[in-house]
């Protein structure tokens, strides 16, 4: 087939696909945001499915489309909706156009692909058994190994959406810079946290705030708070380098919203998060436990090495019991107050009304959350 051809196939594939975007909004005019953004996904998932770079069989479009509905759109889509509520912020209370809608809703399916990716392939490295309430993807029958190359494909059709929609705008190698970027530092970030606790290798130790902070910042504060906020400043026309302040603050956030998860792992009420905890167990660089050993005394100490990362109910009990003792809840809650007022302030000291609405809108979704 020739370019040309190829070229005209795009086209006629974007056109249609767009057309049935507008029916879909007209549709779904009343409905809520999270609607219109699932409503997206339909659209980008038949779009994929018949990408000229590569000559579907019935069978292998079969295995995607499943393997897309079983990955992408299963989770809160919190990363991806922020996206849309960003830009809106940016947009100081101006009505978004339709394809402003489109465009940010395709951003944020490409954060949602890009953490279906990470999960794929976590799940696999954990040797995890479920995952949003179901069994992990490689546990699937006849799946096994093959979600592996699952996960790859994943990652490859970000820049596949990217180049659908966004190739003739002027901030389009930024954002492939972006998405690559984010990606680098969130697949080193998850290493860090690899290595720490290889088997017949674990050494309580090892485990400071510092390395803490190593690993939530980059295995999850970049792709999960930044990444979002820096889709709708590049859509925006902004330029990331003026942005520092931003990046440093979301990441900041990042941090704080993990420690959040470290604590309710340990004290949130399974019914309310939808899991019971397992970072004792798991010998995780947990905060709690960097916090615990920060604060006892030697015998305390001894009790944490020999207790912590033993699967038995017995052990997790002597770890639980102890972080009562030190009263790991009263130094989470004077943690989150100190780390509210100092996102706050620095938020506030913000020169732009807008982006401080966007940031106000981040941390506010996240204090003092119950899951």
């Amino acid at each position: 087939m020739s370019e040309k051809t190829n070229q005209r196939r795009i086209s006629t594939l974007s056109f249609s696909c767009f057309s049935l975007w507008l029916c879909v909004l007209a549709f779904s005019s009343m409905a809520d945001l999270k609607s219109t953004f699932l409503n997206v996904y339909s659209v980008l998932k038949a779009e994929l499915l018949q990408d000229p770079a590569f000559e579907y069989t019935d069978v292998s479009r079969q295995w995607i489309e499943r393997m897309l509905d079983y990955n992408v759109p299963g989770g809160k889509l919190n990363r991806g909706l922020s996206v849309i509520d960003s830009y809106r912020l940016l947009k100081e209370g101006k009505e978004l156009t339709e394809d402003e809608i489109f465009l940010a809703s395709v951003l944020g399916w490409c954060i949602e692909w890009l953490q279906a990716y990470f999960l794929v392939l976590d799940d696999i490295m954990d040797n995890s058994v479920t995952r949003r309430g179901q069994p992990c993807w490689f546990r699937v029958p006849k799946v096994g190994m093959i979600a592996v190359n699952d996960g790859v494909l994943l990652r490859n059709h970000i820049p596949r959406m990217l180049k659908n929609h966004f190739k003739g705008k002027p901030y389009y190698v930024d954002l492939l810079d972006l998405f690559n970027e984010v990606e680098f530092q969130t697949a080193s970030g998850q290493m860090i946290d690899l290595i720490t606790t290889i088997e017949g290798e674990k050494d309580l130790s090892k485990y400071a705030l510092s390395l803490h902070r190593r690993i939530v910042q980059y295995k999850t504060a970049y792709y999960s708070f930044y990444l979002p906020v820096a889709c709708a400043l590049v859509m925006s026309g902004e330029d990331l380098e003026n942005h520092t302040v931003v990046k440093d603050t979301l990441v900041q956030m990042g941090i704080y919203f993990q420690v959040q998860d470290d604590y309710l792992d340990c004290f949130g009420d399974p019914e309310t998060i939808g899991k019971v905890g397992t970072d004792i167990e798991d010998f995780k660089c947990s905060w709690l436990v960097v916090k615990a050993l920060e604060l006892c005394n030697e015998e305390q100490k001894k009790l944490l090495h020999e207790a912590y990362g033993k699967p038995d109910p017995e052990n997790v009990a002597k770890v639980k019991a102890l972080y009562k003792e030190l009263d790991i809840e009263g130094v989470f809650a004077e943690y989150e107050s100190q780390s509210y007022a100092e996102l706050n302030a620095t938020i506030e000291a913000h020169p732009s009304k807008s982006i401080q609405a966007v940031l106000k809108s981040f941390l506010g979704k996240i204090y003092k959350r119950q899951k």
